[in-house]
């Protein structure tokens, strides 16, 4: 199978684009910054200052723009002038659409002209671009093609003094490299997600756990089968029982000395979901091979803040399973008692996420001592509703979490946009007359992703005493027919304050609080 290899660099390399062809990508205010003799060397002999300097005066983005400067093999294309306040600085979107389509398939360079800020989730964008899984017999064979993304830092236009925006405008090697480890983190979620279930079930998903475990030095904990049974953990049991290949819990573990602090990741991974006896119709069941996204994006996310050298201890937990049809399938009107000891009637044998994300949520908190804990799925239908495409929902117990979870998605360009945290309000769509809920809402109008989130939060209790955060990206996890890699980004931006790499930290959300070995909460209004 043909493959490219992304290398990420902060220098420009002297190529001819005749042999490697080049791609200039930035807004149109940096890129009209440049000067000839700082990008000559990607150029020269076939494009002169001339035809650089009038080519990037020709561009007006709406939204974007490209020209060639060299046949097709050098192109300098423009980022959207407009960005509003709910958008990513960084134009990341574009960035990959641009990258996706201007990329000539061959040995190339691609530069990228941005500022500082704007450096991670440029370089995530262009991750996103080149995605791994293919199965077309056109292009099965074994070459390799290398692509460089080559950084030009200008200057920030901020408020600051001219000698403090320049003074990091370089990318050292160790920043270079958590782009690497990043990049490699959202081609793994992407092409978990776009491979079929037949090439990935719930054992080849335990063996890419298996795989990420090894290269880091961890070995997993798995829980399978009857023994999810015997265990208590009713959710993520009901919900694969009926399938040929076993449901799990699996468990990466990084401990590292000093921690202060335990967060879990807990991901959805329903490799395949049909709906269950509740059956998607034929329109709407393709594209479920899509249902492990969450479980994906925090294994790509687990591998690149490992390699940031995380600091504190940190819990990926995998709530893997195929929702299938069977005669051992779960029937509505069936009751389940999940990991927390509550009781579920299932009235909806569709909404199977919530349910495995329960005992993974509840396993986080009471085995693995986790006082921060995040889950993340492809939950709801609705999300894409409230939320839209780009931006995932976020529902949290905490106003802090929730706004620190919004900033990480800005600068990291996975987008993110709260949603309502109104347990008094919501949670009464789960009335049951027989069990302690059911697990699917009475009225479909009233707050679907906010009440799919808050079935989550009850089993971990709605008095739990650290952060909790539930991320619904439901539509951000495709994009077209290709996979985007949602989260990877996200979450080690989120949490960039717990790692070791100077950039990340720069844009991360400040943890200041959970230095001191606490997790608050924004005073609530009584």
């Amino acid at each position: 199978m043909a493959s490219t290899k992304l290398s990420y660099r902060g220098t420009l390399s002297k190529t001819d684009p005749q042999q490697k062809p080049v791609l200039f990508i930035g807004q149109v205010k940096h890129l009209a910054s440049l000067k000839y003799d700082d990008v000559k060397c990607k150029l020269e002999p076939r494009v002169s200052e001339e035809v650089f300097t009038s080519a990037i005066a020709s561009l007006h983005p709406s939204p974007t723009d490209t020209c060639s400067l060299y046949l097709n093999l050098a192109t300098v294309a423009a980022l959207p002038v407009k960005c509003s306040r709910h958008n990513t600085p960084s134009r990341a979107h574009a960035v990959t659409r641009l990258v996706r389509n201007c990329s000539v398939g061959v040995d190339e360079s691609i530069v990228v002209v941005c500022e500082r800020s704007d450096a991670y989730a440029s370089a995530c964008a262009v991750a996103r671009a080149f995605p791994i899984y293919n199965r077309k017999t056109s292009q099965s064979s074994n070459t390799v093609t290398h692509v460089n993304i080559e950084f030009i830092i200008v200057p920030s236009l901020c408020s600051k003094a001219s000698e403090d925006c320049a003074s990091n405008v370089e990318l050292s090697a160790d920043e270079l490299e958590s782009f690497d480890h990043a990049a490699v983190g959202i081609r793994l979620a992407a092409r978990i997600v776009d491979t079929p279930c037949n090439e990935m079930n719930v054992d080849h998903f335990l063996e890419e756990i298996k795989s990420v475990g090894a290269s880091l030095n961890i070995t997993p904990v798995i829980i399978r089968g009857e023994e999810l049974q015997t265990k208590g953990m009713g959710g993520i049991y009901g919900v694969g029982k009926a399938a040929t290949v076993p449901p799990a819990l699996a468990v990466l573990s990084h401990t590292p000395p000093g921690a202060h602090a335990t967060v879990a990741w807990v991901g959805k991974g329903i490799v395949y979901d049909t709906g269950g006896l509740s059956i998607k119709g034929k329109t709407s069941m393709p594209g479920m091979k899509r249902d492990c996204g969450g479980a994906a994006g925090i294994l790509g996310a687990f591998y690149a803040a490992v390699k940031a050298n995380f600091t504190q201890n940190l819990h990926a937990v995998f709530c893997l399973a195929e929702n299938a049809v069977g005669p051992n399938s779960t029937k509505p009107d069936d009751i389940h008692t999940l990991y927390s000891g509550c009781t579920v009637e299932i009235n909806n044998t569709d909404a199977e996420g919530r349910l495995v994300l329960s005992d993974g949520v509840v396993y986080a908190h009471r085995d693995l001592k986790a006082n921060i804990i995040l889950d993340m799925a492809t939950l709801t239908g609705a999300q894409g509703v409230a939320t839209g495409k780009y931006h995932a929902a976020v529902l949290s117990n905490n106003g802090d979490w929730e706004e620190n979870t919004v900033q990480a998605g800005q600068v990291s360009g996975d987008l993110v946009f709260p949603i309502p945290y109104s347990p008094e309000l919501h949670f009464s769509e789960f009335a049951s007359a027989v069990a302690d809920m059911k697990n699917s809402v009475a009225d479909r109008n009233n707050a679907q992703s906010s009440c799919a989130g808050l079935f989550i939060g009850a089993h971990l209790g709605f008095d739990f005493p650290g952060a909790w955060m539930h991320v619904d990206m439901a539509s951000p996890v495709n994009c077209g027919e290709r996979a985007t890699g949602y989260g990877v980004a996200l979450l080690t931006t989120l949490f960039g304050d717990f790692c070791k790499s100077p950039l990340i930290k720069e844009i991360a959300p400040k943890l200041d609080c959970l230095k001191q070995g606490s997790v608050t909460k924004k005073q609530r209004r009584n």
